[in-house]
């Protein structure tokens, strides 16, 4: 059956699910979700976008599948099941939405002596002498078992678990897990070590859709042109400040002539230098206004009062938007290859 609406999932419970409330109100996408046991909201910015809840890895299927259009997740659940397909009906809009960090590590008992994938390979290898092999408890089989097999570790056998992975090792249902990692105090309460490479990936929230949909419907299109749009003038913001001061010179290229050379306030393209318009003064005076990073915010103030620079004001940006976001372009390539 044909649908006439357009649908974004987000996830339904999890440490992702204020995160992303969170971040898209950040992004000036609020979600509206009246009654918190509804599965469905909207997006007052976004009139023609149905908001659903799902669980992060039906987000996925979903997107996939095409029964939701635009869906947020992690990219480990991504990488796990998004691409059933080769990938040709689900598209990453964009990897980096700044949180939901977690990486997926192989871990072993700390009583074990393997610490490298190298050993964990030679361990392996030993196994076939008492009829078994490696034993790696996950939730990511696909993930892990191509990560462990691209490191030639072998014989492997997988073990799909839905609960908690940390005891598997203790009651002797697996030799190792490769499970989600943030902090590490889990495993390390559990008597487990992370091996020093056994890094499967990296995870953090990502924005996706599906393909077929974009290519089919122009208002699909415009509705991720706008999220792209919020999503990178926010993150492409985060850390920086609109610096404004007044300095005493002839004229703005005099004035720029004395900034030359000085890192900190040099703006983006360059500073934006305009008269002040003054009653009856005898001096001459300019406003600057630039954009600076918070880690450089200091140094920037130092920088204009050494060239005469007073009344500054410095202000949080909230978006800093560009001609046209660089991931709607690649967007629009992805669709046309």
């Amino acid at each position: 059956m044909k649908r006439n609406d357009i649908r974004l999932a987000l996830p339904s419970k999890g440490a992702l699910y204020q995160d992303t409330f969170n971040f898209l109100e950040a992004c000036g996408l609020k979600v509206n979700r009246p009654n918190p046991r509804q599965y469905a909201a909207t997006i007052p910015g976004l009139p023609n976008l149905t908001v659903m809840f799902q669980r992060p890895g039906d987000i996925v299927i979903g997107v996939r599948e095409g029964t939701v259009d635009f869906g947020i997740t992690g990219y480990d659940i991504l990488a796990e099941k998004g691409f059933g397909d080769n990938g040709r009906h689900l598209l990453i809009l964009h990897d980096e939405l700044g949180y939901g960090h977690c990486t997926l590590n192989l871990a072993v008992p700390e009583a074990q002596p393997a610490r490298t994938l190298a050993d964990l390979a030679a361990w392996a290898e030993t196994l076939p002498a008492d009829d078994r092999s490696l034993r790696v408890a996950t939730k990511f089989p696909r993930t892990t078992g191509q990560f462990l097999a691209e490191h030639g570790v072998a014989p492997v056998k997988l073990v799909e678990v839905e609960g908690t992975l940390e005891i598997a090792p203790a009651i002797g249902f697996a030799d190792l897990i490769a499970d989600l990692v943030s902090s590490g105090i889990t495993l390390r309460d559990n008597h487990l070590r992370p091996l020093s490479d056994g890094q499967i990936l990296a995870s953090q929230a990502v924005l996706i859709a599906n393909k077929q949909t974009l290519q089919a419907r122009p208002e699909a299109l415009d509705i991720a042109r706008q999220m792209l749009e919020y999503i990178e003038a926010h993150l492409r913001a985060q850390g920086s400040y609109l610096v404004t001061a007044n300095v005493r010179g002839d004229s703005p290229e005099a004035i720029a002539e004395a900034m030359q050379g000085r890192p900190y306030i040099s703006g983006l393209q360059g500073p934006t230098i305009s008269r002040v318009v003054t009653s009856g003064a005898a001096e001459s005076w300019h406003a600057i206004n630039i954009i600076v990073r918070q880690e450089h915010l200091f140094p920037a103030i130092a920088e204009l009062r050494a060239i005469g620079g007073s009344g500054v004001i410095v202000a949080p940006c909230t978006y800093i938007f560009e001609e046209e976001p660089a991931r709607y372009r690649a967007m629009l390539a992805a669709l046309r290859g």
